[in-house]
């Protein structure tokens, strides 16, 4: 099979920090593939090389079968990359900027007149042409920015938590945009704390202080990183119930969703002694994807403790 992303043991320090630590990555095209996981995680970093910008510490990889190390010019010009940071200009209409950009990619005549009408469309910007983008909302302008980075038809798409600041109707709207180019066999990597925006990409990469703790699609996640049942508690006072909860024997973990505790119950749990122990009817719920990520979290906090543990 051939794969749009590779990466074996890529890694990147910065001085004595390992901000990316050993991973490796087989991503295919078409693909939209989530980079999940806290700020600090590594996931900008991660991103950074494969686009080229940074150079790997040690490791390998290839984009589009460039190398990351000998070709990163070669990368650069074939994919499309949108940035934390609103990349736009606020004093420019929004044909300015899109001109602008095409202009960067060398996109001329007639090619260039068909993808910056294709780009109002693909932003639902049409009658809109002439506003000053600093005019526009928020979730108009993350849409336009990603128009402008995929003007020159790439193959390969980064997406660096495009949607921050925006409302949930907003983000909806702009992974819509996002699996339809997906569609078109295009490869997404898009970084995200958002836990339902990943619950729409076909792969997860979860990462934690710099490691990837799993690359699969949710449905794997959730059904082999949970060992053991989900239940669902809702107790008068959680914050205050948790830890006396997760003390019990059987449960694995406890942590808080919102006024509520999911309690992960080991193979050997007993369900009866949860009821007697909080006097409410447990419920069990299929995973979540933060179950998930919390689960591979504290696995490889026990590997780090375990005697004879190596490195990281």
């Amino acid at each position: 099979m051939e794969y749009t992303i590779t990466t074996c043991n890529l890694t990147k320090n910065f001085g004595s920090f390992t901000a990316v630590d050993n991973i490796n990555l087989n991503i295919q095209p078409g693909e939209i593939c989530a980079f999940l996981g806290p700020n600090g995680a590594g996931k900008t970093t991660a991103i950074r090389m494969l686009c080229g910008i940074l150079e790997p510490s040690s490791g390998t990889g290839s984009v589009l079968g460039y190398d990351l190390v000998k070709s990163p010019e070669n990368i650069k010009q074939k994919l499309g990359y949108m940035s934390q940071k609103f990349s736009l200009y606020l004093d420019l209409s929004v044909l300015e900027n899109l001109d602008f950009y095409a202009g960067i990619y060398r996109i001329s005549g007639k090619i260039r007149h068909t993808r910056i009408e294709e780009m109002i469309h693909l932003a639902d910007l049409q009658g809109r042409e002439k506003d000053l983008v600093g005019n526009l909302s928020q979730g108009f302008k993350q849409r336009l920015a990603l128009s402008c980075a995929i003007i020159s038809d790439p193959q390969v798409i980064f997406l660096d938590e495009p949607t921050s600041g925006v409302s949930p109707a907003a983000r909806r709207s702009f992974f819509n945009i996002i699996q339809e180019e997906a569609g078109r066999g295009k490869t997404i990597i898009v970084s995200t704390h958002f836990m339902d925006e990943a619950e729409r990409c076909g792969q997860i990469a979860f990462f934690n202080e710099g490691k990837l703790l799993a690359l699969d699609n949710p449905d794997n996640l959730k059904k082999n990183a949970i060992q053991g049942n989900i239940y669902r508690i809702e107790v008068e006072n959680p914050v205050h119930e948790l830890d006396r909860i997760a003390g019990l024997p059987g449960v694995i973990d406890a942590n808080l969703h919102g006024r509520s505790l999911h309690v992960l119950l080991g193979p050997q749990g007993d369900v009866d002694l949860l009821i007697k122990s909080t006097s409410v009817v447990p419920e069990l719920i299929e995973p979540t994807l933060e179950d998930v990520f919390l689960a591979l979290a504290r696995k490889r906090e026990r590997r780090r403790h375990e005697p004879n543990s190596v490195g990281h």
